[in-house]
């Protein structure tokens, strides 16, 4: 009777997980633009999808007067975060901690300025955006939020 030899199985590695170098994580910042803000409502924290352009270290995007608008004029800060991910093992996070500011056409020239930025972006994001056509015109209220911190993580398997 010979021996029974043992099949070759592939040898399967992972998931390792790593951080994110500051590169990396302004790079998955900038390939997105759905991602998810949370922040303090009353007595509770909120997490809403938003749409949002990254440029310059910072993020830009609209949304409708509500909650998030009436929290936001009484604590300003906030977190956001974006995910990409090719499987349950295989994905990227960036988490970016920072200080939201409402943009208002009208103030400062720096003010004016920074409104006609986010205005710039968020149409080059979305054309019909503060247009005719808008399809969600009801988002008037134009944000950025000024990135504090930012951490990242990355899981890969193989």
């Amino acid at each position: 009777m010979s021996p029974k030899r043992k099949t070759p199985r592939p040898h399967v590695r992972g998931p390792f997980f790593r951080r994110l170098s500051p590169a990396k994580m302004k790079q998955v910042l900038a390939r997105n633009h759905i991602g998810r803000i949370a922040y303090v409502s009353e007595n509770h924290v909120e997490l809403q999808p938003v749409s949002y352009v990254y440029a310059d270290g910072a993020l830009y995007g609209r949304t409708s007067f509500g909650a998030k608008y009436i929290a936001w004029l009484h604590r300003p800060f906030v977190a956001f975060e974006v995910d990409e991910s090719e499987g349950p093992y295989d994905w990227r996070s960036v988490v970016a901690r920072g200080t939201v500011y409402v943009l208002i056409p009208r103030g400062t020239p720096a003010e004016k300025k920074d409104y006609a930025k986010a205005m710039r972006l968020i149409k080059e994001r979305n054309p019909l955006a503060f247009s005719p056509r808008d399809p969600t015109p009801y988002r008037s209220v134009v944000f950025r939020v000024e990135i504090i911190e930012m951490t990242g993580r990355e899981a890969r398997t193989g």
